[in-house]
């Protein structure tokens, strides 16, 4: 009986999410349009209201996706430094032939470094980051940005 409840319970938001799409059967994720790959472990964990989790589960797998895309050891800022060089890069987001195009490669660079030390970090050393459900939504958000842009250079992203 516990259990059945403690479902329930963990569920409750489905139908207390504020938004103008709220009258929809739409799912959250369907109506940011959050990107399709993200591990089904980020989904459940929303769903169950562990939204700081849920936004670690998902730039652990962003941090693990550049890791094995680039063949580099490294985590984190460092990783996403090396990766995204914008003078000898690993993964290549524009062909660098001019001034705009390693602008750019070093603009990402600093994305995907600082959305490992601003968002994932707290999340992987603090136990009292408590994330509101739109606050969770907007970082899903932000990394499903960033994941389209690596795709859009021919990249396959692997769950």
């Amino acid at each position: 009986m516990f259990d059945r409840f403690e479902r329930i319970t963990r569920r409750a938001h489905l139908f207390t999410f504020e938004d103008a799409s709220a009258d929809s059967d739409q799912h959250p994720f369907e109506v940011r349009d959050i990107f399709e790959k993200i591990p089904p472990v980020v989904r459940d964990l929303f769903d169950n209201g562990h939204y700081a989790q849920a936004t670690f589960e998902c730039l652990k797998f962003l941090d693990r996706e550049i890791a094995r895309i680039s063949g580099l050891k490294e985590t984190g800022k460092s990783l996403m430094m090396k990766a995204f060089s914008e003078t000898d890069p690993i993964i290549k987001l524009t062909p660098l032939s001019n001034d705009t195009e390693k602008s750019e490669q070093e603009g990402y660079k600093f994305i995907f470094a600082g959305v490992m030390l601003a968002i994932r970090n707290p999340r992987g050393h603090e136990y009292t980051i408590k994330d509101t459900l739109e606050n969770c939504l907007d970082h899903l958000s932000f990394v499903s940005v960033i994941l389209r842009r690596l795709e859009s250079t021919g990249i396959k992203i692997q769950v």
